[in-house]
């Protein structure tokens, strides 16, 4: 019997003893080690996902462990091995993946929304699902893999080039992210963002940033491009201003790429599409060439995770985390670590 995080209703978490499943044909069963809390698990535990997730419901799909056992017929796998888990099944069956689409497979099971989730002591996934990380790398580093596999595909949608002069709208953990990825290819970025802390952090990682409260974001858009306007924007803050700024800070051809989940229909100036002949992209989850290349970013520091780790807390502390991270502001990224309980002793 092994522990784990689960969702029972809206602002209510447990920490639970859970059956471990042993490995079928096909299947390895993990040890997480860190698990990181992010906006989709937040929108979960408010109930927003209420129509989705079948409670109870293991959450957590940021992660990284090891390998403790293989199902039969899996190949090139051995307990000890160090992975993250791209939580992704798809059916191989409908429109999406017949297209070559499969990580928006329209059936698809998004582990740890959908189904059983990484922020338990053992976890049993199918071995198509891991990702290999190297040994040099921090396993506390290695959890932000998975969101930086998302912002190596929200780059990859906007088409980011080198020398083109970029926004993102939150600074948020996906929106620093979206910054130093788009920086490693090459762009100008400036960050756009009111947490005073997120700003700080933002600054030490070597971006720029502006504050929306202090300044007129176009009029420094217009300073910065010399009155030509933004080549990308990222939408990443979720809020209707952040979508009018997105919206408004991009020049001829600009591209707006949405990255946020934004639960309820928004206003957006469709004249400024018309006018400038804007476009608008959706990026929406990862492929595995993402994740590969999200594990070399972290692996070689061109994103520095453990900047971005506010704090770890013990698997049985994951609920009081939950709410420490509603506050938003003065916290980035917080993980769980699975391998201790709140009294210290190993799992």
């Amino acid at each position: 019997m092994t522990l784990a995080v689960r969702y029972l209703a809206a602002r209510t978490l447990d920490t639970a003893p859970a059956e471990s499943a042993e490995p079928g044909p096909g299947e390895v069963q993990v040890a997480p080690a860190y698990v990181g809390i992010c906006g989709t698990d937040l929108h979960i535990f408010h109930g927003d996902m209420d129509a989705r997730v079948a409670t109870p419901a293991v959450l957590g799909h940021e992660m990284s462990g090891r390998v403790v056992a293989v199902g039969a017929g899996v190949e090139g796998w051995r307990p000890g091995d160090a992975v993250t888990v791209m939580p992704l099944r798809w059916d191989d069956t409908c429109p999406a993946c017949r297209s070559g689409h499969r990580h928006i497979c329209q059936h698809l099971d998004f582990i740890g929304i959908d189904s059983p989730g990484a922020m338990q002591q053992r976890w049993t996934v199918p071995a198509s699902t891991l990702i290999r990380l190297p040994h040099s790398l921090p396993l506390d580093q290695a959890a932000l893999v998975e969101p930086t596999a998302v912002a190596v595909h929200d780059v990859g949608r906007a088409g980011v080039r080198h020398g083109e002069k970029v926004v993102v709208v939150g600074g948020g953990p996906v929106g620093i992210l979206i910054a130093l990825v788009a920086r490693a290819a090459g762009a100008d970025v400036r960050v756009v963002e009111l947490s005073a802390h997120r700003r700080l952090l933002a600054e030490k990682l070597g971006l720029t940033t502006w504050d929306p409260a202090a300044a007129d974001i176009s009029s420094l858009v217009g300073e910065w491009t010399g009155d030509a306007g933004a080549d990308v924007a990222f939408e990443v803050s979720g809020a209707a201003g952040g979508v009018d700024t997105a919206v408004e800070v991009l020049g001829v051809r600009g591209r707006l790429c949405l990255v946020a989940i934004h639960p309820r229909p928004r206003e957006i100036n469709l004249h400024r599409f018309f006018w400038r002949e804007l476009t608008l992209v959706g990026a929406r989850l990862y492929d595995r060439s993402d994740f590969e290349k999200a594990v070399a970013l972290v692996a070689d520091g061109t994103v520095a995770a453990h900047r971005l780790i506010s704090k770890v807390v013990p698997l049985t502390q994951a609920p009081a985390a939950f709410e420490a991270l509603e506050g938003g502001g003065d916290v980035m990224k917080i993980l769980v670590d699975c391998t201790i309980d709140s009294e210290g002793a190993a799992a």
